[in-house]
């Protein structure tokens, strides 16, 4: 309860000084604006379940309040749907909110470029990028082919075949399209919103082949129900040493997911400068490290306005690539 006597103006210097020091004690993260956060934040994730986005936006949240960094509580909410949009778009309509933030992804790129959302990349307010994601092809255990070779020969004796991914028109479609171009084979891309589905109907032979993030799908690899047969980045993974890149085979210039934050438009200087001094915490602790460990992802940290150049750059390969292969 606020005193109501009048504080000297050294004491009031004093206990200014004290409260700063707590606050920057408890792990708060920045020293923009005295009355921010002071309100609980809504933490929209553009996709299901199980997915890289939601997986790094639920770690992200339990390290920031591991350590204390967020003085109120974080409501996390799944708004997937129509490739991002959906989640997205309810960001979007939360201009000048410094209590809304949402993770990134492909889509947050391409489904602009798709749909006529209303809005791009270049609307929200950068916090940073953090993290690149690959990709493994995987196909179902006990399938004919069990290696790339045989997966390409077996493609290219079909009319098409069947792949799915996330998102409409996202990276995982622009892998497809790279790697069935550089092969000799037609697809047929079904999408998914949520990485349960696109793995259940991978399993249930719905699919003859599906792209994933190496962190969603290495238990099922592991577990003998799913074959690897090539990963996307630069070099193989420790985890599975067998398994070829696309370089190995011809083909090049795969892209990754990028993994980043963002604001919604206009969001107070205050929220942007506390948010990207408490991310530029959050990627030092080891709890961060192991994530991006244990989930095969690159770190690639960009912050503020160097996140969004490198947006647009990817922006403009991502189109060339989809404009291309008709998607457009």
């Amino acid at each position: 309860m606020r005193s109501k006597k009048i504080i000297t103006t050294v004491a009031a210097l004093t206990l200014i000084a004290s409260l700063t020091a707590c606050g920057n004690d408890a792990g708060s993260g920045a020293e923009a604006g005295a009355d921010y956060p002071s309100e609980d934040m809504d933490w929209t994730i553009a996709f299901g379940a199980g997915g890289g986005n939601d997986i790094m936006a639920r770690t992200m949240v339990d390290i920031i309040n591991q350590y204390e960094m967020y003085p109120e509580n974080i409501s996390l909410e799944n708004r997937e749907g129509g490739s991002g949009a959906t989640g997205w778009g309810y960001l979007f309509s939360k201009a000048g909110s410094g209590y809304d933030v949402s993770t990134t992804s492909g889509s947050f790129i391409t489904t602009p470029l798709q749909s006529d959302t209303g809005w791009t990349f270049e609307d929200f307010t950068p916090i940073g990028l953090f993290a690149t994601d690959d990709a493994v092809f995987v196909v179902p255990e006990g399938s004919e082919y069990e290696t790339w070779e045989d997966w390409v020969s077996y493609a290219q004796e079909q009319e098409t075949v069947v792949v799915g991914g996330i998102g409409t028109v996202n990276v995982d479609l622009i892998l497809h399209e790279l790697i069935a171009e550089a092969s000799g084979y037609e697809i047929d891309y079904v999408p998914f919103n949520e990485e349960g589905q696109l793995q259940t109907s991978l399993l249930s032979g719905a699919l003859d082949a599906i792209v994933s993030n190496t962190g969603s799908v290495l238990g099922q690899i592991e577990a003998d129900e799913m074959t690897p047969l090539l990963f996307t980045g630069a070099e193989r993974l420790d985890v599975l040493p067998d398994v070829p890149t696309g370089e190995e085979k011809g083909i090049e210039d795969l892209p990754a997911m990028p993994r980043g934050m963002i604001l919604p438009p206009d969001a107070p200087a205050e929220a942007k400068e506390w948010w990207i001094t408490t991310m530029k915490e959050v990627v030092e602790t080891p709890e961060w490290k192991e994530y991006v460990a244990s989930n095969y992802l690159t770190e690639n940290i960009k912050w503020d306005q160097e996140f969004f150049d490198s947006l647009r750059e990817t922006t403009d390969s991502f189109e060339a690539t989809l404009e291309e292969a008709g998607a457009l």
